[in-house]
C-alpha cells in the first residue's frame, strides 16, 4: 500500500507531503484545487507518459516520490528480483519520477536505482491501479474481459494448463512445417550434407591439429638455432664451455666445490649451516637441469622433409576453413549435425507421420482441457452477471442487464470442439478457445450491446464501481485509486457508492477523490485540498481533517457553506456511514479484517457525541 507521497514543483503543486492511512482515504476540495493533479502525480509513478507541462512554471524540474509497503504485494518480489531491485532486509519500496523543464524527459528510479519507463510501468502497475471516469478504462477493452472473468472464477491455473498444451501444439506444427518446406529439396539437401561428410572425412581433421602443426613447424624452421642453444647450454653446465674457453670449469663442478666448502665452514660456524644447505640444494638442482637438458638435446632430430609435409597439411586445413568458414572444432561439429540431419531427412516420411500423430493427440487433449475451461467460464459468466446486476441495482440502476458473451471462431486448423453436435474446429490461442466480451443493456427493452457502445458517463462510472467491488477480492494490486468515480451518481446512490468503496478496503487500500458527502462520510482518513494565492502564485495545500473539521467540510459539500442545518445533516450522514461500518463488521462471514474492525469501533466511539 502507499504509505507516503511527496510531490515537488508538479503543475500548481509547489510542495506536498501526504501520509496515507491503510483503509479508505478520501480527498475533497473545490474544483481546480489540485485533486486530480495528485492523481496525475501517482500516474507518473506507474510509468505513464509525462511532458514538460507537468513542471511547475519557473522550476527546473518536478519530482514525485512514493513510499510503498511490500507486505501486501506478494506478486512484486519476483519482478524486483528479475531486475535486481529486491532488497532482502527491506519491507518498503520507493518509486521516484523526475521531469526536466528543459527537455520534458523524465528519469525513473526504484529504490534509488535508475530504471527504464517500461520497468517502472511493470513495478508501478502492481502497486497502484487508477480508475477515472474520463480515462480509457480497461473495462471497455474487450481484450481485458477474459482476464477479469478468469480471475473472478479462479480459472488461471486451468488456463495455464491450456497455455502449456498450446505451446506444445505450436512446437510440433513448426517442426512439421520445417519438414514440409524441406521436403521439396530433400534429395538436394542430403547430397549437400553427404558432400560435407565426405570432405571432412577425406581431410581427416582432428581437434587441436592446427595448433600442434604450427608449433612443430616453428621448431623445424628454427632447428639450427635450437640445436645450437641446447648444445651450448649443456656444455656450459657439464663441460665448462667449448673452444677457446674450454679451460673454464663446468658449472656443476664449481657449484659442487662451493657446497663442499660451505659444508666444512658450517662445521666450524653453525651460523653458516643454512647457506650450506642452500648450496647443496642448488647443486642437486643444477645436476638435474644438466641431465634434463642432455635428454632434450639427445632427442632433437629434425627432418627437413617433415617441414614440407606440415606445410601441405596446413594448406589442407586452411582450405577447409575457407570453404566452411569456421575452425576445425566447428567444422567437426557441423559434420556431426549433418549425420543426424541426413538420418532425419532420409526418414522424414516416418518422422512426419509421427509428428502428425502427435499433433492429433495434442489437439484432442487440448479439446478436452480447453472445453472444460470454456464450460467453467460460462458458469462463471452467469455468476458474474448476476453479481454485477445486483451491484448495479444497489447503485440505482435496477433495470440494467449485464451478460458475458462467449463465442468461438471457426478455423479449419483449429481444435475440434468437443461438445459440438456436428464436426467443428475452432480457433485457439494460449488463453483457450473463447472470445469473451462484456455486454450491457441499461434500459428495459434494449438489446445487449458491447460496453463501449452503450454506457454513458454516469453509467460507466457506476458499472466500473460495481465491477471493481466484485472483482476486488481477486485483484492483486494493493492500492486502488478512484478519481471522481461518483460523477453522474445522485445523492440517493451516493451512500451505496461509499459503502462499496469502503468495503473494498478489506483487501485493498482505497484512495478516492469525490464531490459527494455521502461517499466522503465513509472515509477512514479525510484530506482537504485547497488552492492558495500569494505573490501572484497559486499553490496547493492539503490537510487531514479531524472530526469537527470533517463535519464542516461535509456541510460545505452539501450546500456550499456550513450552517447549523447543513452541519446537522453532515453529522447524520457520518452516523449512517458509521452504522453501516459497524453492521458490516459484525455481519461479515468469519469476521472482517482486524484493521477494519478496529477502525469501525474507533470511529463509532468518536461519533457517539455527534449522534442523534
Amino acid at each position: 500500500m502507499l504509505l507516503e507521497l511527496q510531490i515537488t514543483d508538479f503543475a500548481i503543486i509547489e510542495r506536498l507531503h501526504l501520509r496515507l492511512a491503510e483503509g479508505f482515504n478520501v480527498l475533497t476540495g473545490e474544483t481546480g484545487a489540485g485533486k486530480s493533479i495528485i492523481i496525475d502525480a501517482l500516474g507518473s509513478l506507474r510509468g505513464e507518459k509525462t511532458d514538460v507541462s507537468f513542471v511547475r512554471a519557473g522550476s527546473s524540474r518536478s519530482r514525485v516520490e512514493g513510499v510503498f509497503s511490500l507486505n501486501d504485494c506478494p506478486d512484486l518480489q519476483p519482478v524486483l528480483e528479475e531486475y535486481g531491485l529486491w532488497e532482502d532486509d527491506s519491507d518498503q519500496i520507493i518509486l521516484t519520477r523526475e521531469i526536466s523543464a528543459d527537455s520534458g524527459r523524465s528519469v525513473a528510479r526504484v529504490n534509488g536505482r535508475a530504471v527504464s519507463a517500461s520497468v517502472l510501468r511493470e513495478v508501478g502497475s502492481r502497486l497502484v491501479d487508477i480508475h477515472g471516469q474520463h480515462e480509457g478504462l480497461s473495462l471497455f477493452n474487450p481484450r481485458t474481459h477474459l482476464d477479469m472473468l478468469d480471475r473472478y472464477g479462479d480459472l488461471l491455473a486451468l488456463r495455464e494448463q491450456v497455455a502449456g498444451l498450446v505451446a506444445e501444439v505450436r512446437r510440433v506444427r513448426e517442426e512439421l512445417a520445417d519438414l514440409r518446406r524441406s521436403e521439396a529439396r530433400r534429395v538436394e539437401r542430403i547430397e549437400e550434407l553427404r558432400f560435407l561428410l565426405e570432405d571432412v572425412a577425406a581431410a581427416q581433421l582432428r581437434p587441436g591439429e592446427e595448433e600442434s602443426l604450427a608449433h612443430e613447424r616453428s621448431l623445424l624452421q628454427n632447428s639450427v638455432r635450437i640445436t645450437e642453444l641446447a648444445n651450448s647450454s649443456y656444455s656450459a653446465l657439464a663441460h665448462g664451455g667449448e673452444g677457446e674457453r674450454s679451460a673454464s670449469r663446468p658449472a656443476t663442478e664449481v657449484l659442487a666445490r662451493v657446497a663442499e666448502q660451505l659444508a666444512e665452514l658450517a662445521r666450524l660456524d653453525s651460523d653458516v649451516a643454512p647457506l650450506a644447505e642452500h648450496a647443496t640444494e642448488l647443486r642437486y638442482q643444477l645436476d638435474e637441469l644438466a641431465v634434463s637438458l642432455r635428454a632434450y638435446r639427445d632427442k632433437l632430430d629434425f627432418d627437413p622433409a617433415r617441414l614440407d609435409e606440415i606445410e601441405d597439411r596446413l594448406t589442407v586445413i586452411h582450405e577447409m576453413q575457407r570453404k566452411y568458414g569456421a575452425d576445425i572444432e566447428a567444422i567437426l561439429a557441423r559434420a556431426a549435425r549433418a549425420e543426424s540431419e541426413i538420418e532425419r531427412l532420409a526418414n522424414s516420411a516416418e518422422h512426419m507421420a509421427e509428428l502428425e500423430m502427435r499433433e492429433t493427440k495434442l489437439l484432442a487433449e487440448l479439446s478436452q482441457v480447453a472445453g472444460e475451461l470454456s464450460r467453467r467460464r460460462r458458469d462463471t459468466g452467469l455468476e458474474l452477471a448476476q453479481a454485477i446486476e445486483g451491484a448495479m441495482g444497489d447503485l440505482a440502476m435496477r433495470n440494467v442487464r449485464f451478460a458475458v458473451s462467449m463465442e468461438f471462431e471457426d478455423d479449419a486448423k483449429g481444435v475440434p470442439l468437443a461438445d459440438s453436435k456436428t464436426p467443428r474446429r475452432v480457433a485457439f490461442d494460449k488463453t483457450g478457445i473463447d472470445r469473451v466480451e462484456f455486454l450491457i443493456s441499461p434500459n428495459p427493452g434494449e438489446p445487449l450491446k458491447p460496453l463501449a457502445k452503450i454506457a454513458s458517463g454516469g453509467e460507466s462510472a457506476r458499472l466500473l464501481l460495481a465491477l471493481k467491488s466484485i472483482l476486488s477480492r481477486v485483484d492483486t494490486v494493493s492500492t486502488l485509486v478512484f478519481d471522481e468515480i461518483d460523477v453522474g451518481v445522485g445523492g440517493r446512490a451516493g451512500q451505496v457508492v461509499g459503502q462499496k468503496l469502503w468495503a473494498m478496503t478489506e483487501n485493498h487500500q482505497v484512495i478516492c477523490i469525490t464531490h459527494l458527502p455521502q461517499v466522503a462520510a465513509f472515509a477512514d482518513a479525510h484530506y482537504h485540498i485547497a488552492k492558495q494565492f500569494s505573490a501572484d502564485r497559486t499553490r496547493t495545500s492539503i490537510n487531514q481533517l479531524d472530526e469537527e473539521a470533517r463535519v464542516n467540510e461535509l456541510a460545505s459539500m452539501l450546500d456550499g457553506s456550513p450552517s447549523e442545518h447543513s452541519r446537522a445533516n453532515a453529522r447524520e450522514i457520518v452516523t449512517r456511514a458509521l452504522t453501516f461500518k459497524h453492521h458490516y463488521v459484525n455481519q461479515a462471514p468469519n469476521g472482517l479484517s482486524q484493521r477494519q474492525s478496529q477502525q469501525s469501533d474507533q470511529h463509532q466511539t468518536i461519533a457517539q457525541p455527534v449522534g442523534r
